[in-house]
């Protein structure tokens, strides 16, 4: 009798006991994070395919692949190159993956640069934009995963499709009048590309012009990560970025690049790490910008420049 009763009261104390709390929500989490929450998550790689098939030789378990540069995340725009595709086109994208509106999505770059960080935080922004809250990015990518000693497998991990259905969080969006807006109103403007780029030494093939939006301020984006690699600085790191530039760490501010690439890694260390919810992100970018003549640029007659 003793015995039952005891289970009984397990069986009463397990009913009422409180139900597990949610994951918390946040930016950035660790490979421990990752490994230790693993269930509860759904693990996005966005490696780019590669002649040794990287994602298929090694990849966290469970984690699904679309390869950001192959799988259509960007795409062109009325002539405009790495454009966010149509939202409709994103949630088929998404639920093809069996990504549904309630998971919890932790995106793995690789972990090798800046550059190739750019790619999570690109990914991510979109995300946002569809106004999926339960996003993250494992801090140094898939090489912190191998570092930390985790496990890894081979082959192809695929979910059930389902049905993705997007919340569209416009504000996060500049467009070329708000770019314009901007400078009338003086609100910063962060040029996210390399040096020679913005000081007009060299441009990309898609722009018609050497330099940068007038008045914009710069930023390296091979300062936002520790040694150029696949670990974002800290919020101590970017706002000293961000001061050095003459960037205030709040307010409205729109960041940019050529193609809207790693103006999304500099709207991430603005929006995310500083926590400045007024950032946007200038998806045209300079492309977009240098295209119409009649709109201002910094830095087009560098004699440094080369043809």
């Amino acid at each position: 009798m003793r015995k039952i009763s005891a289970i009984l009261l397990a069986l009463v104390l397990a009913a009422c006991a409180s139900p597990e709390r949610p994951l918390e929500v946040r930016p950035l989490v660790d490979a421990a994070w990752l490994n230790e929450n693993i269930d509860a998550v759904i693990t996005l790689d966005i490696r780019r395919d590669s002649p040794e098939a990287a994602y298929a030789t090694a990849h966290i378990p469970g984690a699904v692949h679309s390869p950001y540069g192959t799988d259509p995340w960007r795409v062109t725009q009325d002539g405009l190159p790495g454009m966010m595709p149509r939202v409709q086109d994103l949630e088929l994208l998404i639920g093809a993956l069996g990504i549904s509106n309630d998971d919890y999505v932790v995106i793995v770059p690789a972990g090798e640069s800046a550059v190739e960080f750019g790619s999570a935080t690109r990914v991510y922004w979109q995300f946002k934009v569809l106004g999926h809250e339960k996003v993250a990015i494992l801090n140094g990518g898939f090489g912190a995963w191998t570092e930390a000693g985790y496990p890894t497998e081979e082959g192809l991990t695929r979910r059930p499709p389902t049905t993705y259905t997007a919340n569209l969080q416009s504000p996060l969006i500049a467009s070329k009048e708000d770019v314009l807006a901007a400078l009338e109103s003086g609100t910063p403007l962060i040029d996210a590309r390399s040096g020679n780029y913005y000081r007009g030494e060299v441009k990309s093939r898609a722009a018609d012009r050497h330099g940068t939006i007038a008045g914009a301020k710069h930023v390296l984006p091979e300062m936002m990560t520790v040694d150029n690699r696949g670990v974002l600085v800290d919020s101590a790191g970017v706002a000293s970025l961000w001061n050095e530039a003459g960037v205030p760490l709040e307010g409205e501010q729109i960041t940019f690049c050529n193609v809207g690439h790693l103006a999304s890694l500099a709207w991430f260390a603005s929006y995310e790490v500083l926590g400045n919810k007024e950032a946007r992100l200038y998806d045209g970018s300079l492309v977009e910008w240098s295209a119409d003549a009649e709109l201002p640029m910094d830095n087009t007659d560098n004699p440094n420049r080369e043809e």
